[in-house]
């Protein structure tokens, strides 16, 4: 299916999807939004896809959040927000699947809060992030809860009370960002990341990251007795057996995510 503001292609089990509106820095709009939105579902519901890259085209920005000009223009009518929240996954809980994101230049409001909604952030030498909505009277909606669970309380409120920007490198020193690379290296670290989850048992990937996700809300214990339907599942599954057999046989593992 063809989209008109999103590119998407698919390489073996690893769904590349760019945002490309660069003549307004990636900003997302209304119709932008729905179709992230189409996207992720399709991504979340189909088995052979086992790991998304998300970035934007071009080289100033990954996106600079919500489209402004255009809610100004279309009015509260003309807006919507999609089930998965904005970018289609700030609000998307239930997906287990891994999300790299692949920062090519700013990120900025709903963008920052997009890549803080990924499993993995990337950013380019020159990518720079931040949460100005204040400065334009208005709260980050998901990042004033994500950037905080994320790094120190102190450091998360300094960027989120003044709306700064900071750099690549520094949301390194933080933890925000997994690596800096080269802004011509960017996709090709992205897929080699990608590529080293891809040697692991897809279930037991999204076994991980369900028992992170949900066991960050619990204490210690709780989150130890839990069960959790992606670890039943990864037990149940053909890729369970051939761990042991990969181990005894020395080869390489073929997972087949079933």
């Amino acid at each position: 299916m063809g989209y008109q503001f999103i590119l998407c292609e698919e390489k073996g089990h690893t769904l590349w999807v760019t945002i490309n509106r660069p003549e307004v820095m990636n900003a997302l709009h209304s119709p932008a939004q729905q179709e992230l939105n189409a996207i992720f579902d399709k991504f979340q519901e189909d088995p052979s896809l086992w790991i998304a890259v998300l970035t934007g085209a071009g080289e100033k920005a990954f996106s600079v959040g919500d489209d402004l000009k255009y809610r100004a223009q279309a009015g509260s009518q003309g807006v919507s927000m999609p089930k998965g929240g904005f970018g289609g996954i700030t609000r998307r809980f239930d997906c287990f699947k891994p999300i790299i994101a692949a920062v090519n230049g700013f990120a900025l409001g709903g963008g920052f809060e997009t890549a803080l909604a990924c499993d993995i952030i990337l950013a380019a030498e020159h990518a720079v992030f931040g949460l100005p909505e204040p400065r334009v009277g208005m709260m980050p909606a998901t990042g004033a809860h994500r950037l905080p669970r994320s790094i120190p309380y102190h450091q998360a409120m300094g960027i989120i009370l003044t709306g700064r920007r900071i750099s690549a490198e520094e949301a390194f020193r933080l933890g925000i960002v997994n690596e800096v690379v080269a802004s011509d290296k960017l996709l090709e670290r992205a897929e080699g990341w990608a590529n080293q989850i891809l040697e692991c048992a897809p279930l037991a990937i999204r076994a991980c990251k369900q028992a992170v996700n949900l066991g960050l809300s619990k204490n210690l214990e709780e989150a130890l007795g839990a069960s959790y339907t992606m670890e039943r599942m990864m037990k149940q599954s053909e890729d369970y057996l051939e761990g042991p057999r990969v181990f005894s046989e020395k080869r390489r593992p073929i997972w087949k995510g079933r």
